[in-house]
């Protein structure tokens, strides 16, 4: 879940909602947990008769269930007990120009890296997350905390070239190949492209959406007009969204297809640090009314923000 403050005039606070908070940490259990899902059919994995797709799942009849009531739990609570946030449901396709004027088509992407031996890809902060911890099993916890801390700062200044470095210094191998012949660190987009039109010649290039943001964004003035809404007020939507993740893993936690529940709420310029530590609370407090202990919960700061953006925090 994911809240973010921003600086301009169309400035909101917004929140990613997905159907599980946190992946345990201890992989015996995560295997009994992922063993479980589809033994009592919460989850399958797709098409598991021709062998599957990575990171695509379904979910089976109790699986469907379960995500269906906290689908209804969050829509009701977001847009039917609040009298100034409303809900759409915006189309996956969009005029490829949402995506451009965005800046997804430019910038919606993460820092990639391959080794040459195994041809194995990478996102460059799984490979030094892992790292860590394994330093930390290792017993060296300060040393861990040191190499996120310089993850962390290179990451916000996009620093590609230290990024390498930085695996360089701390003899970061593949995991297949046990080498560390690496390439340069390059940048990877995250959006599936199609083609819409009759003739293959003709077609127009277009994207699946990688967040439902921009359909709440596009049609601001449609609901603010039909509705006859006043600032501050909250569009709130669910939907798919699709992303070519690099290295999709960890089960449901990092899906190439999945399910977003998201509100944008629209306020005028100088109130967002106050409706910024007001939607904090609230978020919070519906994790906490799913019957979840609070020690469970914490929230964490980003250390790189958007552009736009003058905070954001996840609720892990």
């Amino acid at each position: 879940m994911q809240f973010t403050i921003i600086k301009n005039s169309q400035s909101q606070t917004k929140n990613f909602v997905f159907i599980f908070a946190a992946m345990s940490t201890d992989n015996n259990r995560f295997q009994a947990i992922i063993s479980h899902c589809k033994e009592y059919g919460f989850i399958f994995p797709s098409s598991e008769i021709y062998d599957g797709l990575a990171a695509v799942y379904d979910y089976g009849q109790w699986g469907s269930e379960l995500k269906k009531n906290i689908k209804d739990h969050w829509w009701k609570s977001m847009t039917q007990l609040n009298e100034n946030i409303v809900g759409i449901d915006a189309a996956i396709f969009m005029h490829p120009t949402t995506w451009k004027a965005s800046g997804h088509v430019d910038n919606f992407s993460d820092p990639m890296i391959d080794n040459k031996d195994s041809n194995k890809r990478y996102r460059v902060d799984h490979l030094i997350e892992a790292k860590a911890e394994e330093l930390e099993k290792e017993g060296h916890e300060e040393q861990a905390e040191i190499l996120l801390k310089e993850m962390d700062t290179l990451l916000a200044a996009d620093d590609l070239v230290g990024l390498k470095r930085l695996i360089e210094t701390y003899k970061i191998n593949c995991s297949v190949s046990g080498t560390g012949n690496w390439t340069d660190v390059r940048q990877f987009n995250l959006m599936f492209s199609t083609q819409m039109g009759s003739v293959s010649e003709d077609a127009n290039e277009i994207y699946l959406r990688p967040e439902t943001a921009q359909g709440i964004f596009v049609n601001f003035l449609n609901v603010q007009k039909t509705g006859r809404l006043k600032i501050p007020f909250g569009i709130a939507q669910i939907g798919k969204a699709f992303r070519n993740e690099i290295v999709a893993r960890q089960f449901v936690f990092r899906m190439r297809e999945f399910e977003q529940m998201e509100m944008q709420f629209f306020i005028r310029p100088g109130t967002q640090k106050q409706w910024y530590e007001h939607w904090k609370q609230e978020r919070m407090n519906w994790h906490l009314a799913l019957g979840i202990s609070a020690e469970k919960y914490r929230f964490h700061n980003h250390v790189k923000l958007a552009h736009y953006a003058d905070a954001a925090c996840d609720i892990e």
